[in-house]
């Protein structure tokens, strides 16, 4: 398998989709990687699997409408295989294996027939001090943003996940790219505080446009950096409600054609003023583990 990634927005043609069968028993607050998880679970809100499944196919269903060759892994019993951008990801025509948190290096196994269809030398597996997941990665033409956290908590902060090792492994790695990293707000216990990821509050779509929560961003300049970059009329912002809900976090087929969850109703019809196809889909179950559509796919090929 020849791999492309250039960009975020160019036509798909191949993708991992994560799977919800079999995602196992509803976690306890202390095994949750994230604060919006916690909060379902105490709230007795924690989604059930024969939900995720049918919000999971919804969107399989679009991918195979527009003919993109869709991969799914193989079921693990019990095992939360939903966010397959963690696991893995796409630049140029490497593929990265996610350092991720110890307990999921399984999944990995799940997706080895896609991993084995690729060739050996654009296998990636970083040194172990790199720390790095696929929603905080996003390869746009000549750059590479990156969401990364610095802070000397970071050990502590359960939802930093992408640390300034990786970054710098990956700047070594494409030396033409210019890799930009930005700072996220992290907290483990305010799902509206926390950035789990650079897609949870920054996405490129279209050529030119972008979706951005500016509280996401612990540097203002930084901030400040991407709305000059795509320019303020091609920012959609979003409000500290809405990224929650995940607004940021849809997921483009083409520069033409976005994936959105069907109760984003502000920011929908802002894309298809934008002259975008809106394709939506129920999500919400699966936004509850604080990841949407972007989350639970991996794109392999695009044009």
């Amino acid at each position: 398998m020849k791999l492309n990634i250039q960009n975020e927005t160019s036509r798909l043609r191949a993708v991992v989709l994560g799977i919800a069968d079999s995602c196992g028993p509803e976690p306890k607050v202390e095994d949750c990687y994230d604060p919006k998880s916690v909060q379902h679970v105490l709230a007795g809100t924690y989604p059930k699997e024969e939900d995720m499944i049918l919000e999971m196919e919804a969107v399989a269903k679009v991918l195979k409408k527009y003919d993109v060759t869709v991969y799914r892994p193989d079921v693990l019993k019990n095992c939360n295989q939903i966010f397959s951008r963690d696991i893995a990801f796409v630049i140029e025509d490497k593929v990265f294996k996610a350092n991720i948190l110890p307990d999921r290096d399984k999944e990995i196994e799940a997706i080895r027939y896609v991993w084995n269809k690729i060739e050996n030398k654009n296998r990636i597996i970083l040194p172990e001090e790199c720390h790095v997941e696929g929603g905080d990665v996003m390869p746009w033409n000549d750059y590479i943003f990156i969401g990364t956290y610095t802070g000397d908590n970071y050990p502590d902060i359960i939802t930093a996940r992408t640390n300034i090792q990786a970054v710098n492994a990956i700047k070594d790695i494409f030396p033409h790219k210019k890799v930009k990293a930005f700072e996220l707000r992290k907290s483990n216990t305010n799902p509206k505080e926390n950035a789990l990821h650079l897609d949870c509050c920054f996405q490129p779509i279209g050529k030119d446009k972008a979706i951005i929560h500016k509280n996401g961003f612990l540097i203002e300049s930084e901030y400040e950096w991407l709305i000059n970059f795509f320019g303020k009329e091609n920012v959609f912002e979003i409000t500290k409600d809405e990224m929650y809900d995940m607004n940021s976090n849809i997921f483009s087929i083409s520069e033409e054609v976005i994936i959105s969850e069907r109760n984003f109703t502000r920011l929908n019809s802002w894309l298809r003023l934008q002259g975008f196809i809106v394709e939506k889909v129920p999500y919400a179950e699966i936004g509850k583990q604080e990841g949407l559509l972007r989350c639970t796919t991996m794109p392999l090929i695009r044009d």
